[in-house]
């Protein structure tokens, strides 16, 4: 495709010259470039397709940057930043070097506010808002969210009081019916009573303009409408929760109808409080695969765009995860699964036709999802978190005061532990073990081979108490070396019992290490391994067979502060050990998007730096 109207697009002041035809147009070309772009890049296709039209309509009626557009989550920017001077460089988004898939603050003066979780917008925005006007400055704030987002608790916060900011403060309610998997709760079924009742907003507006026109009395009857506590006001001025929380309430508009979409806008600039504008789109609109199963191209890899097929299928972690609880679910009727809008992301799609009434989508609500779960814990049931590790951060308070204090039996299923990629510094699982390091009495197992996921799981439900945890990589199990085979669930040795130097490692690191060893016997170097499986509590065992090394590398894809490697020293120290300590981890930095074996290397964490941090390549 040509793209002969965005490849012209260097601002959004350029949008402002075009007419309806041409933005039409521009929309079709968006779309084609996003399925272009995506299809080898990977990244988060559904949304992006589903607010083509309300971007390209939001920076035709909007000055950015003066104004500012806070997205929620983030992941459906990618037209935003197309049309703010990065079309050019579009082709290099989630890509090491290039575009991140989520707004930064430091890519673009656009970007006017980092993102990556769901529920932030509206305080983030309102802070904005509340800035500008304490500086004198009356440019428009606006925070674009989703309904799924909608689900987290957060923001209810934010909404809670941006009904008492005075004027230009805009939120926009992307209603598509879905967050990653279908949305659900009292939310999802109020905002599709109001997509049932078009008619609201254009009675109360019918009315009032009928009535202003009435000579002398008209204004006064409405004013009087307005400030009575009627039941007419009731039904004409108070519809909508949103109404009641202060923010006046437009919609439902119809996200795909540019002209519809640049009224309503028009409209809401206009308007002296702050305001709410319901919009409807479609996730995936414009791409049949993505229109018929959203969820499976909310986030996808590369995909054959003519047939819509993954370019990459094989076995993953999360299936296998899925596949095994199932098998334990079969077995004891207690085994229930609970998820925060991720029942897809986490391999929980039989759990949920095969055991309906033990499958809980809280939405996303990782806090409650925690504390919920902790009930159903401490009334007999056996229930398994299953959570992004980036996203179980959200549930840190929870964790300690809901669960571990009071010896709840919640297993943690850690999905997307360690370095995920693409996806960037706000999804790298890189803290859930620091955390959980800190918590007394719980139990963390990081297997790296689905055998010792499945029996890990297994165990953590039915032969552990408190706090359990078990965490895995994204993706596929690496191939298990020569000798090998069941993964012990405690610590193992594998290698050269002869070597002087022991690497210590746990979870996908042990395959980067068998690399490493092989890399070093090329160069007639030796090298003993020490695989960790259960890293909290850490069998003293594996201290006191570690001590029998003059040097020990502990190499560990999280981060430094809190990690296991540090406990292990500790351990060591405890042992009265006199050799040679050295901890290779991730030291102080936030980790940016690149694929998971060039930031291995980055970090220093593949096979070939093991080696050269061992001295023998």
């Amino acid at each position: 495709m040509s793209y002969e109207i965005l490849s012209t697009i260097e601002s959004p002041a350029d949008l402002k010259a075009l007419d309806q035809a041409q933005l039409e147009q521009l929309c079709a070309e968006i779309r084609e470039k996003l399925i272009d772009v995506i299809s080898v890049n990977g990244g988060h296709l559904s949304s992006n397709l589903g607010v083509v039209e309300l971007t390209v309509a939001l920076h035709r009626v909007f000055d950015c940057p003066a104004d500012s557009v806070v997205f929620d989550v983030g992941h459906q920017s990618y037209t935003h930043k197309m049309l703010t001077g990065r079309y050019r460089t579009i082709d290099t988004i989630r890509r090491e070097g290039g575009l991140s898939g989520f707004p930064k603050r430091s890519e673009s003066e656009y970007d006017a506010f980092n993102a990556g979780h769901a529920s932030t917008s509206i305080s983030a925005a309102l802070g904005i808002a509340k800035a500008k006007q304490l500086a004198g400055d009356d440019s428009h704030t606006i925070a674009i969210i989703g309904d799924g987002s909608l689900t987290g608790g957060m923001a209810y916060e934010g909404l809670n009081n941006a009904g008492r900011h005075k004027k230009n403060f805009i939120v926009i309610l992307n209603d598509n019916r879905m967050s990653i998997s279908r949305n659900v709760g009292a939310m999802a079924r109020y905002l599709s009573s109001i997509r049932m009742q078009p008619w609201y907003r254009r009675l109360k507006s019918h009315t009032e303009d009928v009535l202003t026109r009435i000579p002398l009395l008209g204004r006064p009857i409405t004013d009087i409408l307005k400030s009575s506590k009627s039941r007419v006001k009731h039904v004409m001025y108070r519809h909508t929760i949103f109404d009641k929380l202060g923010l006046s309430y437009y919609g439902p508009v119809d996200g795909h109808n540019m002209e519809d979409l640049i009224n309503a806008l028009n409209t809401m600039k206009q308007s002296k409080d702050p305001a709410l504008l319901h919009v409807v789109t479609k996730k995936g609109k414009g791409y049949k695969y993505a229109e018929d199963d959203s969820a499976s191209y909310h986030g996808i890899g590369s995909f054959n765009v003519d047939t819509g097929e993954p370019i990459s299928s094989s076995e993953n972690f999360s299936a296998v995860f899925g596949r095994k609880l199932c098998e334990l679910a079969e077995k004891d009727r207690r085994v229930c699964a609970v998820t925060a809008a991720m029942r897809t992301g986490t391999g929980l799609q039989e759990f949920v036709k095969l055991y309906k009434d033990r499958f809980f989508d809280v939405g996303i609500a990782e806090e409650h999802a925690v504390t919920f779960a902790a009930g159903l814990a401490v009334s007999g049931m056996l229930p398994v978190f299953a959570v992004y590790s980036t996203f179980l951060q959200r549930g840190y308070d929870q964790l300690i005061h809901d669960a571990s204090m009071q010896n709840a039996h919640l297993v943690l299923a850690i999905d997307r532990a360690g370095v995920v990629g693409e996806d960037g510094e706000t999804h790298q699982g890189l803290f859930d073990v620091s955390m959980l390091n800190a918590i007394p009495g719980t139990t963390v197992y990081s297997p790296c081979f689905f055998d010792g996921l499945e029996n890990a799981l297994k165990e953590a439900l039915f032969d552990c108490d408190g706090l359990v945890a078990v965490r895995y990589p994204r993706g596929s199990e690496g191939k298990k070396p020569p000798g090998y085979q069941r993964e012990n669930l405690n610590y193992e040795f594998y290698g050269d019992r002869d070597a002087e130097t022991l690497l210590v490692t746990y979870g996908r690191l042990f395959n980067e290490a068998v690399e490493a060893r092989d890399l070093m016997h090329k160069r007639g170097g030796k090298l003993g391994i020490l695989k960790l499986c259960r890293i909290k509590p850490i069998d003293r065992r594996a201290a006191l067979f570690a001590s029998g090394f003059s040097r020990i590398a502990f190499f560990e894809e999280g981060m430094r502060s809190g990690s296991v490697a540090d406990a292990f020293r500790t351990m060591m120290d405890e042992e009265g050990y006199r050799g040679s300590y050295r901890a290779y981890a991730v030291e102080n930095v936030y980790v940016q998007h690149a694929a998971v074996k060039s930031t291995l290397k980055t970090l220093g964490l593949d096979a070939r730096s093991m080696a050269e941090r061992l001295g023998e390549v």
